[in-house]
């Protein structure tokens, strides 16, 4: 084998994950060392993704190929996904619950309010000024602002595969603009309820119960340091099987639909294949509770999760998929598709902001501005936008804001699965996108009668 510079196949990976690995450490200098970039609370892994996206638009860096990028984005969110989903969860009061639940729910009706707004605009666009707009394409609003550059780039490849040119590139970039609302609008609020005298910093007063603690580094019964094998390297095993399993239980579904309804094989593979993290994350589900049942009958002594590293590992993942995520964006692909995503881009940031505004008030007694903040933040951008503008005004995570998020995103995955039907539905066909409207219509009114009705009746006994 020549392990030369001659064999492209062979340097070519390194040499990318090299151009990557420097851009994380560039940005990360420039974040601390400039004050408006400081001030901006633009995350690491976004910037270096922006100033991958201008080197690539101005050819400064040609061995960075748009297939590795897309590769790396999509494999990176499963895996990242997997990591999160094998964690130990913590044992939480009902009262806890409850409230992780009604998050999980507001969670996800903000997903489907960002959807209402964004088929709104695209359907208005189709039947007037637009006629060729792929007329699903508003549903791309919910999945790059509530769920992120991972969700817009599998969702929005999905339905360029169904007839939506540029899918892919208009659901990036709408991500990348939501990052800008979280941090950027994010931080103007902040400003204004500061200056209002609105906005009270948390100190050291009483913990309120439910705050976000650091997952502790060794667990009861856990592999020990002293082991024959890395802790680490336990963990990466783990997560590396799981997605083998991903990969071959995504194979097996999509070659049994294919003997069944050939037909319908070509819309549900795509579909599969798109969202093979939420099948990943369902086996590691699965596997953790696996490992808890060994444990019971003793044929397993040791718990070979740790919370601490699959934390780390899961948030590596999620930054190396921002960043070739926003790279991967091709711009000429935007065009046509201006005006609905400037408008969309907008309006989503603006009926986040009320809605939200809405909701958290009634909804997080006593904390609502920490509340209200660490939800926009994530459903503009990811769970790490919202981190950052709660440590703003509750910088010792005090409240427990911070582990609503947390527990919300647990059980928002239940409360989403209807979600991943309706973005199935929406593009067969003009008729089935107007169904899929009705049917978020329904969907959000249930959710809204749940978070205010919930609970209601215990308290009263």
């Amino acid at each position: 084998m020549d392990f030369s510079a001659a064999n492209t196949a062979l340097w070519s990976p390194i040499i990318q994950i090299g151009i990557v690995a420097s851009l994380i450490l560039l940005a990360n200098i420039l974040r601390r060392k400039i004050p408006f970039i400081q001030k901006a609370m633009i995350p690491t892994a976004v910037l270096a993704g922006f100033i991958l996206l201008l080197l690539r638009h101005l050819n400064l860096v040609p061995v960075i190929t748009t297939e590795f990028l897309e590769t790396i984005t999509y494999h990176t969110i499963a895996l990242g996904f997997i990591a999160m989903s094998l964690r130990v969860p913590e044992k939480t009061a009902e009262s806890e619950k409850l409230i992780g639940s009604k998050s999980g729910a507001l969670i996800v009706s903000t997903y489907l309010v960002q959807a209402l707004t964004g088929l709104v605009i695209s359907l208005f666009l189709a039947y007037t000024f637009m006629p060729d707009l792929f007329k699903a394409s508003g549903i791309l609003l919910p999945m790059a602002y509530g769920q992120g550059p991972g969700q817009a780039n599998n969702v929005g490849t999905t339905y360029e595969n169904l007839g939506m040119d540029g899918g892919r590139s208009f659901g990036l970039s709408l991500a990348t603009s939501g990052y800008l609302c979280a941090c950027v609008v994010g931080v103007i609020f902040i400003n204004i309820y500061n200056r209002k005298g609105l906005l009270k910093k948390s100190t050291n007063k009483t913990e309120v119960s439910g705050s976000l603690t650091v997952d502790t580094f060794e667990d009861k019964n856990e592999v020990p340091v002293s082991e024959s094998v890395d802790r680490l390297s336990i963990q990466m095993a783990l997560i590396c099987l799981i997605y083998l399993l991903t990969y071959l239980v995504t194979w097996g579904i999509t070659e049994l639909i294919m003997l069944i309804s050939p037909g319908l094989a070509n819309t549900v593979s795509t579909l599969l294949w798109g969202f093979n993290f939420i099948i990943g994350s369902m086996l590691a589900a699965g596997c953790r509770t696996l490992f808890v049942g060994l444990r019971k009958v003793k044929l397993m002594n040791r718990q070979y999760q740790n919370n601490y590293l699959l934390t780390r590992i899961s948030g590596f993942l999620f930054d190396v998929m921002i960043i070739c995520g926003i790279a991967s964006i091709n711009i000429d692909d935007l065009k046509g598709y201006w005006v609905p995503f400037i408008l969309m881009a907008i309006a989503g940031g603006v009926v986040t902001y009320f809605f939200l505004k809405f909701m958290c008030d009634r909804l997080y007694k006593g904390y609502k501005h920490e509340g209200f903040f660490s939800m926009y933040g994530m459903l503009t951008g990811t769970i790490s936008s919202g981190v950052l503008l709660l440590r703003e005004i509750d910088p010792q995570m005090k409240t427990p804001a911070a582990n609503n998020m947390i527990t919300g995103s647990s059980f928002g995955v239940v409360f989403g699965a209807p979600l991943l039907i309706l973005i199935s539905m929406a593009p067969k066909s003009d008729a089935m996108t107007f169904i899929t409207f009705g049917l978020v219509v329904i969907y959000l009114a249930a959710l809204l009668l749940f978070i205010f009705k919930a609970g209601k009746n215990k308290k009263n006994k």
